[in-house]
């Protein structure tokens, strides 16, 4: 962490979070081992058409971290509608933490990581790989397969399971 080198390390953890899985929180759990202090941007990025709005995605979001007791690393949670390298810059961040599942992740990333550090070649960009008990989840298969009514509780909290299960009852 940054303690040890004299530096406070802010990083940021950017997604749209609709909603919240199980392997962001462990990709959460590992990139606050990396900073001081984390920040969860939840992107308010209405051209995805999200289930959820940014409030109630915020609100998940908090929800999980704060039942995640993790230790040491400040975690907080924010909503951003700008560039994700103007929030990064605003928030005062060395990094941004990126999640990788597969390769097929790996062409867009490199080309965002690209044009950030055009942008600000400040910001360092962090790619974590998924472990393997996650590379497989995402956001949209366990909304897909709550509307089809499949079992969802082993990919996401049970917070976010009753939220998703009460948007597919309407």
């Amino acid at each position: 962490m940054g303690a040890q080198s004299g530096k406070y390390l802010i990083g940021v953890y950017p997604g749209t979070f609709d909603p919240i899985t199980k392997g962001h929180l462990h990709l959460i759990r590992r990139a606050s081992l990396m900073v001081d202090r984390l920040i969860i941007g939840v992107a308010d990025n209405p051209r995805k058409g999200p289930l959820f709005d940014l409030q109630d995605r915020c609100a998940m979001v908090q929800n999980d971290i704060d039942n995640m007791n993790e230790k040491g690393c400040e975690i907080e949670v924010r909503p951003f509608s700008k560039l994700l390298i103007h929030f990064a810059s605003d928030m005062n961040a060395s990094c941004i933490f990126r999640g990788l599942r597969a390769v097929s992740d790996f062409e867009y990333e490199f080309q965002m990581t690209g044009m950030n550090a055009k942008l600000d070649p400040d910001i360092e960009t962090v790619f974590l790989m998924a472990s393997d008990k996650w590379q497989f989840v995402s956001a949209s298969f366990v909304k897909e397969i709550c509307s089809l009514g499949g079992d969802i509780e082993k990919f996401v909290t049970p917070d976010v399971a009753e939220r998703l299960k009460q948007k597919f009852e309407k």
